[in-house]
């Protein structure tokens, strides 16, 4: 089902919420909406099922605008964040409870639960139907919310943050397992996450967004590389944001000490680049040609799990250093390609020691 949005604004009271959101969703895919806390994501979510009636725009489904629709006669099945699975009822009494509003005969019924919890794997014992949702895991509680939205076979499936609840081992399984399963059954789903690593790992197109407004739409790997604007450089990974300026007719920056020959708006600039992106150089090291050299002192070292975080001082920044061995020099140059650098116009929005983290939600 092609699910676009078009001129979509709501507002709560003076605030505007969504400004003027255009979007387009993947036909048959995932589509993942990332941002901080407040950034509209949510709000955009409960618009496109019906849960909130934006003040202006158009919500379209195929080429039928839902606009206006309630959310029953939309076609579409939404898995919260807490469940909202309903404790007193048994699993097979939870998940079949919108069979039963749209009268599908009873026989019927008990085959569609019964097809859809061994699609979500939860056929795992012969009493499962009989079973209260206290009695289950946060995991297997999740897979009941999911298999209840998927029986009534729905054109659109709406995940508003379904895994944040779940402890960290179980939400890596279940990402894997939530995508294996949207491919499976082709459903266009629409997925809200402030988790950039959930976004990043399990969707077809991501869309960030903050203050109401949609900074960037791409695949992972052109959200991720390719940042069109400074916040999305800033939100996604652990990133360095140094303060400059243009120099030299533009042709030049200068920052933290450096001048580094790269063509740059007029005036302030934002230079920002991930982690990852850069590296220690030995002593006695070879310098690439391409490279930009920044010399510091070694303030601080982190063991993350997969590698060593250092903490750089240059001047008055602090650069962050993602390395797989430990540096156990005091001095230290710090290499990054030319082509990690990215520059944009003005200073910068934030300037935390790793650039924006994503809040919690």
């Amino acid at each position: 089902m092609e699910v676009r949005v078009e001129n979509l604004r709501k507002f709560y009271g003076k605030v505007e919420a969504l400004r003027s959101i255009n979007l387009s969703f993947v036909d048959g895919g995932l589509t993942a909406i990332l941002g901080p806390s407040g950034c509209g994501k949510t709000t955009l979510l409960r618009c496109i099922a019906g849960f909130l009636e934006p003040d202006e725009g158009a919500i379209y489904f195929g080429r039928d605008n839902v606009a206006g629709l309630p959310p029953q006669k939309r076609g579409t099945a939404m898995v919260f964040q807490n469940y909202a699975l309903w404790p007193h009822m048994s699993i097979f009494d939870n998940v079949a409870y919108g069979l039963r509003l749209q009268g599908v005969p009873r026989e019927k019924i008990r085959q569609r639960v019964i097809e859809v919890l061994e699609l979500v794997e939860m056929m795992v014992a012969s009493d499962i139907l009989e079973r209260k949702p206290t009695a289950l895991s946060g995991g297997q509680q999740q897979r009941i919310a999911l298999a209840r939205a998927l029986v009534v076979q729905p054109k659109v499936l709406l995940l508003d943050e379904p895994l944040s609840n779940l402890d960290a081992k179980v939400r890596q399984r279940l990402r894997v397992e939530v995508r294996r399963l949207q491919r499976r059954v082709g459903i266009t789903t629409i997925y809200v996450t402030h988790d950039q690593e959930e976004a990043l790992s399990m969707a077809d197109q991501v869309v960030v967004m903050d203050s109401g407004v949609v900074r960037q739409i791409g695949t992972p790997e052109e959200i991720y590389r390719s940042p069109t604007t400074a916040f999305v450089a800033e939100f996604l990974g652990v990133t360095n944001v140094l303060a400059g300026h243009s120099t030299d007719g533009g042709r030049a920056i200068a920052v933290a000490g450096s001048t580094i020959p790269i063509a740059a708006p007029d005036g302030e600039v934002t230079v920002v680049f991930k982690a990852d992106a850069a590296h220690l150089l030995e002593s006695g090291s070879p310098v690439d040609s391409d490279a930009v050299i920044f010399e510091g002192d070694l303030a601080e070292v982190f063991f993350v799990g997969s590698t060593y975080r250092h903490y750089v001082a240059v001047g008055q920044e602090m650069l962050l250093v993602d390395c797989p061995h430990r540096t156990a020099e005091r001095r230290v140059r710090v290499a990054v390609p030319r082509d990690e650098l990215k520059v944009y116009a003005g200073a910068p929005a934030s300037r935390g020691l790793e650039g924006t983290s994503v809040p919690a939600a």
